[in-house]
């Protein structure tokens, strides 16, 4: 027999839904779980391949700011999914946040980033780009209140950052673990 949900009581309702779970477990224990609810996500690694550099973004975020005082974190353009395609929802994200207009995006996976509170499942992407395809002004939508940031990050100083532990945002550690493993080239003296 499966775990079974009861039933939900939602306790906050806004940017995300805040539920409490009612669940009986298979061996009839009942439990309450807080869920945290807001749809799909998508984050993106864009690098230009000639210039050996990746595409990074900064802005306030409240959580790490109330945890322990850190006002930006260097992280990958990531946003939640307004479009039935993942892969659209990553382009836009993309092109509000960094200016950069993408094409073929290569993917890495799709996960749950935190399964013990939310229910977010992130598409994760590579994608590759060029200095032509820096079309747009960047920086986030200003009536979501995005102050962005936007950062050319030589690569080489990419990995170097992820092997002392200087990127503390996941997904973004995890992007460039996978572009290092799927395009070591890149990462080789020239």
């Amino acid at each position: 027999m499966a775990p079974i949900i009861r039933g939900t009581r939602t306790v906050h309702d806004g940017w995300s839904r805040f539920l409490v779970a009612e669940v009986t477990m298979p061996d009839g224990t009942r439990l309450k779980r807080e869920v945290e609810d807001h749809g799909r996500a998508v984050a993106v690694l864009p690098y230009d391949a000639e210039r050996r550099i990746a595409v990074l973004i900064s802005q306030f975020r409240a959580p790490p700011f109330y945890a322990d005082g850190t006002e930006e974190i260097l992280e990958v353009p990531a946003g939640l999914l307004d479009e039935a395609e993942p892969e659209d929802g990553a382009r836009r994200e993309v092109y509000e946040e960094t200016g950069v207009q993408l094409a073929a995006l290569e993917p890495v996976a799709r996960g749950w980033s935190m399964p013990g509170i939310s229910t977010e499942q992130m598409d994760l992407y590579l994608a590759a780009f060029s200095a032509a395809d820096h079309s747009g002004p960047g920086g986030g939508l200003a009536d979501e209140h995005e102050a962005i940031t936007v950062h050319e990050v030589p690569l080489d100083r990419l990995a170097e950052m992820s092997d002392r532990g200087a990127l503390t945002d996941v997904k973004t550690l995890l992007l460039t673990f996978a572009l290092r493993l799927r395009h070591p080239h890149l990462f080789a003296p020239e």
